[in-house]
């Protein structure tokens, strides 16, 4: 009887042991199996105050999850996290082992969509941009002044034109349209910030705003990334002898809403603040949001004589010293697109 009972108690130790074992080998296979999730990839949202309980319950019912959702759980308990899960909207990779997939949702790293802003847009075009974005926040009604929404941003007495990066911009569903455009802001302001810090000496400009208008400009005029320097050495003579700039883009964005994408003799005439054939000196803001290459250009022109420029029609331009020498390259280049057309 007793050796029965020393028997049997020898086989449930034994069967303990076996369960043990057996458990453990499950455990370790769950944390290095990568979940039950296709090439696309899932998609999961966390919403606020969810548990590890319930993260692990949504992904066994969606068939992520091959064992029961206790092992998520336990892994989770297992590494002290289990209450450190952030809300959000996840992308959950294939091939994603469990330890993985806690790592993502306990770091925060929620799926990021993406806003371009493109160089040479105006304030409207980055506006309409960000009231069709489908993941951005709306907070700033469609109707409301470009001079409430910098009071917003918290830059009450400065014009929106041109103060925004053009960048590709990553964010996480939900952002604010505020906190986009803050962000376009300060990227900016550093940009501008090095840039003037490093810029060429004996430069016609009172501030970086100066700079900054200057390189909307640029902008604007080329097409040719490697003409930028040329044209801002052309502005930037001009502005030092005293010489009206008589740039196009200026006059077109003077005209605001008339010009329907024709520029007439008249309208060069028809004054405005941005008019740089019938006023002196820089227009009073920017016309666009520069690149960071037209910022370069517009600090660090390029050195020469010339003081006119005119397009010879396919994107790249004429460079001139003189009048006389710019009479006669508009005359020959107008007569080629005349033949052209």
């Amino acid at each position: 009887m007793r050796k029965s009972f020393f028997f049997l108690l020898a086989l449930s130790g034994i069967a303990v042991g076996l369960g043990i074992v057996w458990l453990k080998f499950e455990y370790d296979r769950f944390t290095h199996i990568p979940l039950q999730i296709d090439q696309e990839g899932l998609n999961l949202v966390i919403p606020s105050g969810a548990t590890i309980h319930s993260v692990a319950t949504e992904l066994y019912q969606r068939e992520a999850l091959e064992q029961h959702p206790l092992y998520l759980v336990l892994l989770a308990r297992w590494q002290g996290i289990a209450r450190d899960i952030k809300a959000g909207e996840y992308h959950i990779q294939a091939a994603t082992t469990p330890s993985a997939l806690l790592r993502q949702i306990v770091a925060g790293k929620v799926k990021q969509y993406s806003l371009t802003l493109v160089e040479g847009w105006t304030f409207p075009q980055v506006r309409k941009a960000i009231q069709n974005s489908l993941y951005l926040q709306q907070t700033l009604n469609r109707q409301l002044p470009a001079s409430e929404i910098m009071k917003r941003l918290g830059y009450p007495n400065e014009h929106p034109e041109g103060r925004f990066f053009p960048d590709t911009y990553f964010f996480p569903a939900g952002t604010s349209d505020v906190d986009f455009l803050r962000r376009a802001y300060q990227f900016m302001v550093n940009h501008l910030t090095h840039e003037w810090e490093n810029r060429e000496l004996e430069l016609p400009y009172r501030s970086s705003y100066d700079a900054l208008i200057l390189a909307s400009i640029i902008e604007r005029e080329s097409a040719l990334i490697e003409e930028r320097p040329l044209i801002a050495g052309v502005f930037v003579r001009r502005l030092q002898r005293g010489m009206r700039l008589q740039t196009d883009p200026t006059v077109i964005y003077g005209l605001g809403n008339r010009f329907d994408g024709d520029l007439r003799r008249q309208d060069l005439k028809k004054d405005t603040l941005y008019n740089t054939y019938t006023r002196s000196g820089l227009p009073p803001t920017p016309i666009c949001m520069p690149s960071l290459g037209a910022l370069r250009a517009a600090l660090h022109p390029a050195e020469g004589k010339s003081l006119y420029f005119v397009s010879r029609g396919d994107g790249s331009h004429h460079f001139s010293a003189t009048f006389k020498e710019h009479k006669e390259a508009v005359r020959n280049y107008q007569l080629v697109r005349k033949n052209n057309h």
